[in-house]
Order: structure tokens, then sequence, then C-alpha cells
């Protein structure tokens, strides 16, 4: 195919894997462990060595507590991140959890050394606390409370990353306005790497199998979160037919024209569909960026006020600019994103599948723009 959108080669130094990718761990599973751990010695148990956490999906994990320790004013724990086989910056980081007893019911978050502070919109996060996301939060609050009762008493959670600042250096946390550190993640609790010949080779092997069993749709989710969202929206497919394509939407693409499929699905959030609006096939963070001018010009295609142009032109992220459609009223939007993708993927397949494409809310994970 010659479509003349885009879809960057791996780098040259990458190294073919003959076994299984080793995953990872969020930061945001790490913290929740030494959170527990802490936790334990708030509640006057002795240091623990391994501590067992739940993931977001429900499945428990154990970690090895690299140090815990217990002072009278609180108790901190430290565990080690292991990113598995992902090129992850903060593979081997220092999640340290300082836990303080407080008044106040729950878990308040704080950003200690090497953590990020939120200083823009449109990351989901208020403005002024602690780069910790929803979901380790959630993760963390539920460690904590396997061991203490958060309805009587409440905890100061105090993540620190030694060198977290350096660490974000090679992020572009700083670009999206998180300044003094890196952000604790995971919508999954767990890091899967994306970019080796491996991880694309898992992805054509999935739409093989498909073609195998005589199905001739594929439906295409980026990750686990916007997976489980398409299931819902199409539960008429067998559950073969969809494929977590992560970044390698291209690889994806020429596989399924290869095995004779006739219709492709694709299911994402603002910030991956925004990329592929712009043609650009690969859509890891490191190899591309958003084009805030396309959706700008979105945003006036579907008649936002001139205001309304110029607040997306400027926004943070794509989540931002889908905040602002929002707050202008700029309902066609979302939609009119979802059909500059759908037109791309099927110009980079030269029309051979025929391409519908749905956006979905980043917290619901609800429709919020389709196309056809």
């Amino acid at each position: 195919m010659n479509s003349g959108l885009r879809e960057p080669d791996l780098p040259r130094t990458a190294k073919v894997r003959t076994g299984p990718l080793r995953s990872g761990w969020t930061t945001g599973t790490c913290a929740a462990a030494a959170a527990k751990a802490a936790a334990l010695l708030l509640a006057g148990a002795g240091a623990p060595t391994d501590v067992e956490v739940a993931l977001p999906g429900g499945e428990r994990v154990t970690f090895t507590v690299e140090r815990a320790t217990r002072t009278p004013g609180y108790a901190e724990a430290v565990v080690v991140k292991d990113a598995g086989d992902d090129p992850d910056v903060t593979h081997g980081a220092h999640l340290t959890v300082r836990l303080t007893q407080s008044a106040e019911p729950g878990v308040t978050y704080q950003a200690g050394e090497g953590v990020g502070t939120v200083t823009k919109p449109g990351l989901g996060l208020e403005v002024g606390g602690p780069a910790i996301n929803p979901v380790p939060r959630a993760q963390i609050a539920r460690a904590i409370g396997e061991v203490l009762d958060l309805d009587r008493q409440g905890v100061v959670c105090e993540i620190r990353v030694p060198g977290g600042e350096r660490m974000a250096r090679k992020t572009t946390n700083r670009r999206l306005g998180i300044v003094g550190g890196i952000s604790i993640l995971g919508t999954t609790g767990i890091v899967r790497p994306f970019s080796t010949a491996s991880w694309r080779a898992s992805v054509v092997q999935a739409i093989d199998v498909m073609a195998a069993q005589g199905l001739d749709t594929v439906v295409l989710a980026t990750g686990g979160r916007t997976e489980r969202a398409a299931m819902r929206l199409l539960p008429d497919l067998p559950e073969v037919c969809f494929v977590e394509v992560g970044d390698f939407t291209g690889a994806a693409l020429r596989q399924a024209v290869a095995d004779g499929l006739r219709a492709c699905v694709f299911v994402g959030m603002a910030g991956k569909l925004a990329k592929l609006a712009a043609g650009i096939m690969m859509t890891h963070y490191t190899r591309s960026k958003v084009d805030l001018g396309l959706l700008a010009e979105l945003t006036a295609e579907a008649g936002g006020s001139a205001e309304a142009v110029v607040a997306v032109r400027q926004a943070n992220t794509a989540r931002h600019a889908c905040e602002l459609w929002a707050e202008h009223g700029v309902d066609r939007a979302p939609s009119l994103l979802c059909a500059r993708v759908a037109a791309n993927l099927e110009a980079f397949t030269e029309g051979k599948l025929r391409a519908r494409v749905v956006m979905v809310d980043f917290d619901s994970l609800e429709p919020v723009g389709r196309f056809p």
C-alpha cells in the first residue's frame, strides 16, 4: 500500500525477541504495594517483607518490600518498580509511600519529592494537586483499606520517587503541565511492552486467528479499557474479533487486508484518534504528538465560535480539547474527528476495508462521537 499515511518503522536498533515479552508493573501498582506495607506498620504489625495487592481488574499480585520503617510520626515503605521489557523511564524507581494518621476519614494524597504537580487543565486532575491518576488513587486506597478502616480513620498518603524529576525530563510531562516529577499512572496496573517486533507480531497473530474462523470484521482498540468499551458497544461479535492493538494500527490494518477482511471498527479516545486523524498510524507518544491545529480546524467545521477555536488551538491535551468542546457546546466535533479517522483508515487500506470509528469518553467510556 502506498497511501501516503505514515507508519514509522521500528528503530534500527530494535532487537527481535524469540520468546514472549515480560510484562511489568505500573507506578500506581507499585505505590499501592508500598502503601499497604506502610499501612501494616501503622496498624502495629512488624515490617513486612512482601505484600499482596489487587490490580484494578481484581487480580492479586505479590510484591517484595524493599524497605519498611516506622517512626512516632509516620510509617514509610518502598517498593522498586519492575517495568518488565517495556522501555520505561521509571524502571527501577523506588516508589516510596509515607502514611501519616489524619483525623479526616479516607485518604488524602500529596506529591513528595519526584512526583509531579498538575499546573494545566485537561488531565482529569485538579490543577495544583498531585499528578496521581484516578485509577491508581483507587488502587492505593483499596490497598490501605485492606489494613485500616478508612471509614473511621484517615491517612495522608505522600508518594515520593527519588530521582523522579530527572526521570520526568524524558517524558512529555512538562509539556502537559506536570512539573517537579513523574506521574503516578496506570489503568490496568500492568505495563505491557509496546514497541518491539514481538508485540507487533502479537497483533498480527490475533488478526490471523480471527480471520481463520471465517470472520470478516475486526474491532481495534488501543488498550484494555477501550477494548471493554468496544465489547459493550458490539455485544453480538465474538470475542476473537476484538484486538487490543496498542499503537500498531498500521500493522493491524495491513494484516486485516492481507487476510481478506472486509470491515474494521476502531474504538478509541481523543488522543489516539487525533493522531490517526492526522494520518499517523504509529501513535506512541515518543513517535508522534497531537496536532491541536487539526482539532481547532474541526472545531470551526463543527460550527464552534471563534473563541472556541482559539481555546482548542491552545489546549493542553486532546482530552482538554474535548472538555473545551463540551464547554463551548461544539457537539459535532467528536463525530467529525471520527469521520476524519475513518477516511484515513480507508485510505491507508486503499479502500479494501470499510471503516467505522467510535470515540469514547475518558471517564465513563460511553460513546461521545461516531462515524458513520
